[in-house]
């Protein structure tokens, strides 16, 4: 597709949008509930069908993608309930008040509007609920904004097949068809081009660094800035204390090691810090990990871009810490551990590297003060995981504080990998992590970011609504 082609879709893509905003902004919650039930029923009955599209585009098998179908669906109908239980409707109401200011006041009622056509940017590593009809896309619709797809390159076949889907429940529903709407193949110049489009209100992107701040920058230097939601990278530290490595370090060496390599590691919320202090408890751990990760073996990355962009960050971050342990690789890269020391960490940023695939580097603290060093040095990050933080303690207080300051989800047990969808779940983080660390991607909470607050002074009862 040529750049002016690609400009003329988003074109109509967005006009269909714009003529679209009005009549779903006003939609009652019957008609967006119904709708948003409408895409998870047609999704799971194609179910197998559009597995195996997948399943050819992206190599995550068949067992991963039957599983993110089931969670797109939860999530469509999830907001749907949302919506019943009054989340987009919310009002605040300020009766009128005699005598004179600051006592005295007119009626105000504080209502939420939704904010007009939205883009979404599918994510590569989650086919599924991250692209189409995924978490942006349900919560843009529940908030009552029309929904602009950019689809992702890594499976464009199950992109179109799932927008037929959507396209189809939204023509039988006698919705208009500019609701949704894909953008197929575009460029990073076309993309830049949807930011930038007078008539797009938001954005919500998932994906890397890069091309997520070369957008936001974008979206900042329009005439009319706009909210960009994006999720950038993170690399999730796990700190693993004394006491929990001595009551159970085999299990959770397990547990890590799984969690590691999950995905390939193509997990936004894959642990690539595992921060430990000096002792013996911690050096048996990391023989522990590392036999955990010896018979583990991956599947191919998610295209060959991903697989080249993880073999220079390893180089990276290789090139500045030791290689302690490297596994067997068949078809997908082998898992990979590095090691360096805290004070190291802290002042070289090349360690920081996030390297997005089955590696993780092991960071070794003299004490508790500098592993709080070793969290504000990451500057933010969705995840942070303190295994042996449970009793009330004043280092416990101190080491959790800093992990708040970093990260939007801070963990006590279990590890980063897999994000429950509800109404308090946090996927967002400080910068790197995310351009808006108030809101979230993931959640009931996603629909917030697509509503904007209007106080109403004196207004009549029908405008309240």
């Amino acid at each position: 597709m040529t750049q002016l082609n690609a400009q003329q879709t988003i074109d109509h893509a967005v006009a269909s949008a714009v003529q679209a905003a009005p009549l779903w902004a006003k939609a009652s919650v019957e008609v967006r509930t119904r709708l948003l039930r409408g895409l998870a029923q047609a999704l799971e009955a194609h179910q197998a069908d559009l597995v195996a599209i997948a399943d050819k585009e992206s190599h995550l098998g068949a067992g991963r993608l039957n599983g993110e179908v089931a969670r797109t669906g939860f999530q469509l109908r999830g907001f749907a309930e949302q919506l019943e239980n009054g989340a987009a409707q919310g009002k605040v109401v300020d009766e009128a008040a005699a005598g004179a200011p600051p006592v005295g006041r007119p009626q105000l009622t504080r209502v939420q509007r939704p904010l007009g056509p939205v883009a979404t940017f599918s994510a590569s590593n989650f086919p599924f609920a991250f692209s189409v009809l995924g978490g942006d896309t349900a919560s843009a619709l529940a908030a009552g904004c029309p929904v602009v797809v950019k689809a992702h390159s890594g499976h464009p076949k199950l992109s179109v097949a799932v927008y037929e889907l959507a396209r189809q429940v939204v023509v039988a529903q006698g919705l208009p068809e500019g609701l949704i709407t894909l953008v197929e193949g575009a460029s990073r110049g076309a993309g830049g081009y949807l930011v930038q489009h007078p008539d797009i209100a938001a954005v919500a992107f998932t994906g890397s660094y890069q091309g997520g701040t070369a957008l936001w920058k974008l979206a900042n230097e329009r005439p009319r800035p706009i909210p960009f939601f994006g999720e950038l990278g993170s690399i999730n530290p796990l700190v693993a204390l004394p006491a929990a490595l001595q009551a159970d370090s085999q299990n959770l060496a397990n547990t890590l090691a799984g969690s590691i390599t999950l995905g390939c590691g193509q997990f936004c919320t894959s642990p690539g810090v595992i921060v430990l202090l000096e002792g013996e408890a911690s050096e048996r751990f990391v023989e522990q990990l590392g036999a955990a990760l010896e018979p583990l073996l991956t599947h191919a990355m998610l295209t060959p871009s991903m697989r080249d962009g993880f073999e220079r960050a390893t180089s990276v971050v290789g090139a500045h810490a030791e290689a302690i342990f490297t596994g067997t690789e068949g078809v997908g890269p082998a898992p990979r551990l590095y090691r360096t020391d805290a004070t190291s960490f802290i002042a070289n940023a090349h360690l920081r590297e996030e390297m997005f695939g089955p590696a993780a580097l092991v960071v070794t603290a003299s004490d508790l003060r500098q592993v709080e060093q070793v969290l504000a040095a990451i500057g933010g990050t969705l995840t942070a995981t303190l295994w042996g933080a449970d009793d009330d303690t004043a280092d416990n207080r101190s080491l959790v504080h800093a992990a708040e300051q970093i990260a939007g989800r801070v963990l006590f047990k279990g590890v980063p990998t897999g994000v429950a969808v509800c109404s308090a779940q946090q996927h967002g983080g400080p910068w790197p992590a995310s351009t808006a660390p108030q809101t979230t991607s993931v959640g009931y909470a996603a629909l917030e970011r697509f509503l904007r607050p209007v106080a109403l002074q004196d207004a009549p009862t029908w405008a309240q609504k």
